[in-house]
């Protein structure tokens, strides 16, 4: 009878999900066996009764995450588009407001952590507007719709456990933290798994909570960045200028030369003068496909077909030296664009 009774209340929740996606039906059978599986592995890692009988109770399947999920690189900025979208002047204007707000607490994040402020205001800023983002979804809701879509199954079925420790660690109600569809969190956009690892009480309440407390967000996030290997005393990008005919496979911040020998081969910055010449190690990013772009339209201009860049005049190259501290913002977010924007929102709120 209870059996009948559970397919019943089944079949009436998932009826319009019944051809959610291009895969077919809804499967209700896998999606008891997501719950079956969650609740056992959950429980061999010592997460409590409760916490489990919470996480599994009435879980949602959100066709609108599987389609965000599915359509994650079908619009893509130039990184001249990025970075007016990211390092606003509003975005900017908003970030100093903040650093006069929170100048104490900014102040002890950097004495312990030594990460300058102006750097934890940055990812404050790209991560969720200075905490104006608003969280969507259910965290649970979200992790078992992407677990159910199965593209990244054991990672965000790993996600979801992770959750269900910190509800249990903290004394959350785990079906009180939302976030993204991708399962990032509150001030920062930090995932459980790195909750889990780089969480810091920073208000002192004896819990991690870096949704409702902006306290443990900063902590969290220097803390992150220090065991990351930050160096304060290095910048994190340099915008130079290149010889028109640079070679562009150079510039996708792979490359790593000393600083002389970028200059060897025409790297100057951007009013022509002369790079630093000390031996630190950096890599170069630019738009290449931009700079393609520009290639493409210099040898139309020329009126020559079947010209090269040997006969029409190829326009100069703007690019970013990248240091150290670029990379270590990229095991944050691997993507050059979000590197660079962080640099030069830091660069203006110091």
């Amino acid at each position: 009878m209870m059996a009948l009774f559970r397919w019943l209340i089944t079949a009436m929740f998932f009826a319009p999900f019944a051809s959610y996606a291009e895969g077919g039906a809804f499967d209700v059978s896998r999606w008891y066996e997501i719950l079956d599986s969650v609740k056992t592995k959950a429980a061999a890692q010592g997460v409590s009764s409760d916490t489990i009988n919470q996480t599994v109770k009435y879980p949602a399947f959100i066709p609108s995450i599987v389609k965000s999920d599915k359509n994650q690189s079908e619009f893509k900025l130039t990184l001249d588009g990025y970075l007016d979208r990211t390092v606003s002047n509003s975005r900017i204007a908003q970030g100093k407001i903040m650093r006069k707000k929170y100048p104490t607490m900014l102040s002890r994040v950097e004495k312990k952590y030594g990460v300058q402020p102006h750097v934890i205001l940055a990812f404050w800023g790209l991560e969720s507007n200075y905490g104006e983002v608003k969280a969507r979804h259910k965290l649970t809701d979200a992790f078992f719709t992407l677990i159910y879509d199965g593209r990244r199954e054991t990672f965000f079925t790993n996600q979801l456990v992770s959750l269900m420790k910190i509800a249990d660690k903290n004394k959350l109600d785990i079906n009180d933290i939302h976030g993204s569809w991708a399962g990032a969190m509150g001030h920062f956009q930090f995932i459980p798994t790195t909750l889990a690892q780089y969480g810091v009480d920073g208000n002192g309440d004896g819990r991690v909570d870096i949704i409702g407390s902006v306290g443990d967000g900063m902590y969290s996030a220097a803390n992150y960045l220090n065991k990351l290997g930050w160096n304060p005393n290095e910048r994190i990008v340099r915008r130079v200028m290149l010889p028109s005919d640079f070679d562009i496979s150079m510039l996708d911040g792979k490359t790593k030369l000393t600083l002389p020998q970028w200059a060897s081969l025409g790297v100057t910055n951007p009013d022509g003068s002369q790079i630093p010449t000390n031996q630190i190690s950096a890599g170069l990013v630019a738009d290449v496909a931009q700079i393609k772009q520009l290639r493409d339209a210099a040898i139309a201009a020329a009126g020559v077909p079947g010209a090269d860049a040997d006969v029409a005049p190829m326009p100069v190259i703007e690019a970013y030296l990248t240091y150290p501290n670029f990379y270590r913002i990229k095991k944050w977010n691997n993507s050059n664009w979000y590197a660079i924007a962080i640099a030069n929102l830091a660069d203006n709120l110091k």
